[in-house]
């Protein structure tokens, strides 16, 4: 994601709608990959993305600068994504089983490269469901989008050993699925 000046947050919380959309237009896909990465749907995310800028333009004037816009923004889209997946994981699961169902030994039009791409997308949503949201937050927050410890605590509001433990645990999941050690292969 682009800096955003600490200017620009200023005026999009007195109501400039051009430096609004400059927030928008830089962080927008920062956001959705964040949300994308925790819910694991494509749509879903979209939905946490929309939400996120629409509590962003209304809780705007109450952002002190404490902490960075940053990462007051990575906790409004984690918030929202682990809201979004609690509420959509039991819908979801039962979604995924019978799309596994009704595309089994469909050919996906040849294409060997698609095929493998959506084939690594279901396995990364399947290592992902398989932990609980709080651990996902972690592992996407520091595996996916390179966050430190001190970051991802800071933004899930929550102890920097929490986070090791959460890291911990979940890496510990993660590896009973590998293909060589356990369940998934």
């Amino acid at each position: 994601m682009q800096e955003i000046p600490d200017e620009v947050v200023r005026k999009a919380a007195r109501g400039d709608a051009a430096a609004f959309e400059r927030i928008y237009r830089a962080s927008a896909d920062y956001v959705y990959t964040i949300a994308v990465g925790i819910t694991g749907n494509g749509a879903d995310a979209e939905e946490v993305a929309q939400d996120v800028f629409l509590t962003v333009h209304r809780k705007l004037r109450r952002f002190r600068f404490r902490s960075s816009f940053k990462t007051w923004l990575y906790r409004v889209a984690v918030n929202r994504a682990l809201g979004t997946l609690r509420k959509t994981s039991r819908r979801r699961a039962r979604q995924v089983e019978y799309d596994d169902d009704a595309s089994y030994g469909v050919e996906r039009g040849g294409a060997a490269a698609g095929a493998e791409r959506e084939d690594d997308r279901r396995r990364l949503e399947a290592l992902l469901g398989a932990l609980n949201p709080d651990q996902r937050a972690c592992i996407v927050l520091r595996e996916i989008e390179g966050m430190r410890y001190a970051e991802i605590a800071e933004t899930l509001g929550v102890n920097i050993n929490t986070v090791r433990t959460r890291l911990k645990r979940a890496r510990e999941i993660l590896l009973t699925l590998r293909p060589d050690g356990g369940e998934e292969g």
